[in-house]
């Protein structure tokens, strides 16, 4: 039986909802929480698995997406995201709001439907994309303290890096950035949003222009030419000692 009851609308939160599975199955166990999607089997009626599975769960949580409230869905009896929720209701199941990325904001009881208005008064969580890893971790911690038995099965461990892997993340940089310490395996180089020409391995690469300010400079197995607005100098070294224009060796 899953413990935890993932309800969510399709086309407003179905992504957060496959991740907050996929974080409770590895936290908890796979069979630890129920996404309607992936957790009915095939051929069997939904109608009834939906509402079985809310009132055997111990927690359903409703994610929020940005335009939730507006969906004119939410105001049909009919309607599986309000019927489930109102069955969590009617069984008294916990009903935790989780709120999509960061500018969904707090439910407020008067844009919901007379019969969803409690949802506007219980306390939710959020969970941004931005900062998913400590989000998701935080609703763990949340779903583990209202669940006590899910406890038994946490697992507190996560993958760690291979030896050979090596992750960076760099904002906005205006200076020189600096990798210290050993590197072991391959790195990448990722290059966004250039707007010249850039050298990563052997080769020539030749960026010619009529202004030429600034040296020029060759050196490696390869060549890498420059001609423009340099105000500064280019410097590349590959290997070998650097070789000046019109070096033979």
């Amino acid at each position: 039986m899953a413990e935890v009851f993932i309800n969510y609308r399709t086309g407003d939160g179905e992504k957060t909802a496959a991740l907050i599975k996929r974080e409770l199955s590895y936290r908890f166990g796979e069979n630890s929480a129920f996404r309607a999607s992936e957790s009915i089997a095939p051929g069997a009626r939904y109608p009834e698995e939906l509402l079985r599975s809310v009132r055997r769960s111990a927690l359903l949580l409703a994610v929020i997406g940005s335009a939730w409230t507006r969906f004119a869905e939410l105001r049909r009896p009919d309607d599986w995201v309000r019927k489930e929720i109102l069955e969590a209701f009617e069984c008294g199941v916990p009903v935790v709001p989780v709120l999509e990325g960061r500018k969904t904001e707090r439910l407020n009881g008067t844009n919901l439907p007379p019969e969803l208005e409690r949802l506007a008064e219980v306390q939710s969580v959020r969970l941004d994309m931005q900062n998913a890893v400590a989000d998701l971790r935080r609703l763990g911690d949340v779903v583990a303290d209202m669940v006590p038995s899910l406890k038994a099965h946490e697992r507190h461990d996560r993958p760690s890096p291979g030896a050979d892997a090596v992750s960076n993340a760099t904002g906005e940089v205006n200076g020189p950035v600096v990798q210290s310490r050993d590197i072991t395996g391959d790195v990448g180089t990722v290059i966004k949003d250039s707007s010249g020409p850039v050298h990563t391995g052997k080769g020539d690469i030749y960026s010619n222009s009529r202004h030429i300010s600034g040296g020029r400079h060759f050196s490696g197995d390869g060549m890498t030419y420059f001609e423009g607005d340099n105000q500064g100098g280019i410097h590349q070294r590959f290997g070998e000692g650097p070789r000046r224009e019109g070096d033979d060796r």
